[in-house]
C-alpha cells in the first residue's frame, strides 16, 4: 500500500500504475486524467505522494486540479511566486486589457484593475472587449472576462481616474504596477510621481507602439531602479499613424513578460 492524493484527498492504494488506478475510478473514457499536474493517459508507475485527479471533460476543474495543472506548466517554484504576487494595471485599453489577461493566464494570484472609462465601438479594433461589452465600464467587463479564463484569480477593480491625489493610496501592498494610459499627460503624471510614494515598487510604463510593422523596434528598457519602459519610444498615435492591434499586443506582451521575469527573479 502507498499513500497518494486523489481529487484533493489523501488515500491509500495498492495499485502500482496510473492506468489501473484510473480505470478503477473513472466512469467515462472521456474523463481527463491528471498525474502530478500533467494531463496524460500514459501508463505510469505510481509513487508515494503522487497527486492525481479525474475530471469530467468540459467541466471546470476544482481549484486544486487547476492549480496543479498550472504548477506543472510553470514549474512549481515559479508558479508559487506568481500565485503569491499582486499586480496592478492602470488603464484597461489596448495595452492594459491584454496585459491583465496575459497575467491572469500566467497564474498571477491577484490583479488590481483601474480605469474610469466605458467600452466604446472604437475600442474593438485593438482592445480585449467584445460587442456584448459595449457600454460597460472597462473594469467590470474585463473582470467578467478574466473570471471566465481563470476564476481563481483574485480581482479588485477601481473605476476611477488616477491623479496625484489618489495615487498615494491606490497601490499599497502591490508588487508591480503596469502603466497603460492613452495620453502623454497621464503617462507623465504617474512616471513623475509614482516613486515618491512607492520607492520600492516596480513601475513598468509604455511609450511608442502606434502603427504597424517594425516589430523588433519595440523593446524593454530599464530606465532607473524599479522603473522600466516598453515600446519604441518614438511612434505615438497621431493622424495617419493610429493604434492597431498587433503592435499594441506586442508591447503588452513585453510588459506582461517583464512582470513574470521580475517576479521569477525575486527571492
Amino acid at each position: 500500500m502507498m499513500k497518494i492524493k486523489f481529487n484533493g484527498k489523501e488515500l491509500e492504494t495498492s495499485f502500482k500504475n496510473t492506468l489501473e488506478f484510473f480505470k478503477s475510478v473513472s466512469e467515462n473514457e472521456n474523463d481527463v486524467w491528471i498525474v502530478n499536474g500533467f494531463a496524460t493517459k500514459e501508463d505510469l508507475n505510481l509513487n508515494e505522494n503522487d497527486e492525481l485527479f479525474c475530471i469530467q471533460k468540459n467541466t471546470l476543474p476544482p481549484k486544486d486540479a487547476l492549480d496543479a495543472m498550472m504548477r506543472a506548466r510553470h514549474t512549481p517554484k515559479l508558479h508559487d511566486k506568481l500565485k503569491n504576487a499582486s499586480v496592478a494595471v492602470c488603464g484597461l485599453g489596448g495595452l492594459g486589457s491584454h496585459i491583465a489577461i496575459m497575467l491572469a493566464r500566467s497564474g498571477i494570484g491577484a490583479l488590481k484593475l483601474i480605469d474610469f472609462d466605458v467600452v466604446e465601438p472604437s475600442n474593438l479594433n485593438r482592445q480585449a472587449y467584445r460587442v456584448c461589452d459595449l457600454g460597460k465600464f472597462k473594469t467590470e467587463a474585463l473582470k467578467e472576462q478574466i473570471k471566465e479564463i481563470n476564476p481563481y484569480t483574485q480581482i479588485e477593480i477601481e473605476t476611477l481616474k488616477i491623479d496625484e491625489q489618489n495615487l498615494a493610496h491606490l497601490f499599497k501592498g502591490i508588487n508591480i504596477v503596469c502603466e497603460a494610459f492613452d495620453t502623454p499627460l497621464a503617462k507623465a503624471m504617474i512616471a513623475q510621481n509614482f516613486h515618491k510614494f512607492y520607492p520600492d515598487t516596480t513601475l513598468i510604463c509604455a511609450s511608442g507602439l502606434a502603427g504597424y510593422g517594425d516589430s523588433n523596434s519595440i523593446q524593454t528598457r530599464k530606465i532607473a531602479k524599479n522603473f522600466y519602459v516598453c515600446g519604441d519610444l518614438v511612434n505615438a498615435a497621431q493622424v495617419g499613424n493610429g493604434l492597431m492591434a498587433p503592435r499594441v499586443n506586442i508591447c503588452a506582451g513585453h510588459q506582461a513578460n517583464l512582470v513574470l521575469e521580475l517576479l521569477a527573479s525575486k527571492e
